[in-house]
């Protein structure tokens, strides 16, 4: 079985107009998640911080190679978003029993989990919410989520554009998210693993601030990852910095065999052989 070579970077913003970031965002191989909190400080923040935490759990630890294929990595991803769901309803029962009646808490998520696929990796995508993924291959940007909002539902109804539904004043208005009384249904997307191909997750503070035409040129500048995540958010700060902007850019650099060979371990190897080492 083959892997992947990933270079990955992230960067998030507060923006100019909120005073928290209820953004969180978790960038560690083979796992990728941006969610944008909803409910103000000790709200949004805190659900989002749950997401990020519940998904953490499907990151490698130390020396560990954490592998999964699409059955195993959506079962673990929903377990995620299940665990999540399921604090971030307790914590928001909890404080409304404390008197703060009119206490509301929810999160976006959108996440990316490196799978094995049939002979080649894969992507293993999911959203709920307005988070957004996209790909940028072969100079062009392609949107792989779909929004759940009520924008998106109008365009999809044939009742508004796209460009039409940017400018709507109920853009905000999500359909989905963690954090309701009825657990939402997330959306999943399988999507090849092709090298040389860039995957951005991230937040609307930046999708609602930049388009997609403006996305895809910084993208095409094909400057490191981390840089890149940098270069996207400070474009929607200064773009106006409505709401917190986060953004996580993974470069899939190419493929190679499950057990690269390691120069080093194979000189030691040789040098015991030798008689060189002990």
């Amino acid at each position: 079985m083959r892997r992947a070579l990933v270079h990955h970077g992230s960067a998030t913003d507060v923006g100019r107009v909120r005073a928290v970031n209820e953004d969180a965002h978790l960038a560690e191989p083979p796992i990728f998640v941006v969610a944008d909190g909803m409910g103000g400080h000790d709200g949004g923040d805190i659900a989002s911080d749950i997401v990020i935490q519940e998904f953490a759990r499907l990151a490698r630890t130390g020396e560990e190679q954490r592998s999964f294929d699409a059955e195993t990595g959506a079962a673990a991803m929903s377990a995620a978003l299940d665990a999540a769901q399921q604090r971030i309803t307790a914590y928001a029962a909890e404080q409304r029993a404390r008197g703060s009646q009119d206490y509301t808490s929810g999160t976006t998520t959108a996440a990316a989990l490196l799978v094995d696929g049939p002979g080649e990796p894969q992507w293993l995508l999911l959203n709920l919410g307005d988070s957004r993924i996209y790909r940028f291959a072969e100079g062009t940007l392609s949107q792989v989520s779909v929004d759940h909002s009520l924008v998106q539902e109008m365009v999809d109804a044939g009742r508004l554009t796209r460009e039409q539904a940017e400018r709507h004043p109920d853009r905000n208005v999500i359909t989905r998210a963690l954090g309701g009384l009825i657990p939402a249904v997330p959306d999943f997307f399988a999507l090849t693993l092709v090298p040389g191909s860039r995957l951005l997750l991230c937040s609307d503070g930046v999708s609602g601030m930049i388009s997609d035409a403006g996305i895809a040129e910084i993208l095409g500048q094909r400057t490191d990852a981390r840089d890149t995540a940098q270069r996207l958010v400070a474009a929607a700060v200064a773009a106006g910095g409505r709401d917190n902007a986060t953004a996580v850019v993974i470069d899939v650099v190419g493929l190679t065999d499950e057990f690269p060979y390691d120069a080093a371990r194979e000189r030691a190897s040789l040098e015991q052989k030798l008689g060189v080492l002990p």
